[in-house]
């Protein structure tokens, strides 16, 4: 007969114990960077793991608090000793994910949300199973481009080196679980606030025995 000892104990064991690894990638001008800032500052769950990259700064960008800012050759050792949970070059620039802080917060039990590009995210895939990986997309590509002229930081060439990267991003979708439309901040957070807590919902795999 069922009763509150194995009540608890049915939890324990087919419940989630550690947090969700998250993997949200966009083609540029997606707009993770700001749906990915609004998701954590509304859900106390949800930290950012923070990168890092040989990539210069941009204006109103923290060391430690936007990424780690790095040079080539200390990324590139680190990369050998394994420091990253994945790592990636995106536009002449390396980023990577620092394995050991992401499992720590994991184990936490916090939702644990990586800004990432497509290559990232398999690598994720691949040493996390159970992550969960969201591809986001502009409304249009119209608006795409939009949001790239609005920045008015990039030259003729840049802008078509990253259209150029967005078309092969686009192509990696069906690899991701998800696809979140971010046509305002409100719906596309809410959307991947909804995801998260059905990925928190699922039961742990069912053993053979059972």
């Amino acid at each position: 007969m069922l009763n509150n000892k194995k009540f608890k104990a049915a939890l324990k064991k087919w419940g989630r114990k550690h947090g969700r690894l998250v993997v949200i990638s966009s083609p540029t001008a997606g707009g993770k960077t700001t749906v990915c800032a609004e998701l954590i500052r509304s859900d106390s769950s949800c930290v950012r793991s923070v990168s890092c990259t040989t990539r210069l700064p941009r204006k109103g960008e923290k060391n430690g608090v936007d990424y780690h800012f790095v040079s080539a050759k200390i990324f590139k050792e680190r990369i050998k000793e394994g420091f990253f949970l994945e790592w990636a070059r995106v536009h002449d620039s390396y980023y990577g994910t620092p394995r050991k802080y992401a499992e720590t917060l994991l184990r936490k039990g916090l939702n644990v949300i990586l800004t990432i590009d497509v290559k990232g995210g398999r690598q994720v895939k691949e040493n996390f199973k159970d992550a969960c990986l969201i591809f986001l997309l502009p409304p249009s590509f119209k608006e795409m481009l939009g949001r790239i002229k609005r920045r008015g930081t990039e030259s003729l060439e840049a802008v078509e080196l990253r259209l150029k990267t967005a078309e092969k991003e686009i192509k990696e979708l069906p690899a991701y679980g998800y696809l979140v439309i971010n046509d305002t901040l409100r719906e596309a957070v809410g959307s991947i606030k909804a995801i998260i807590k059905a990925e928190n919902s699922k039961l742990k795999p069912v053993k053979e025995e059972i």
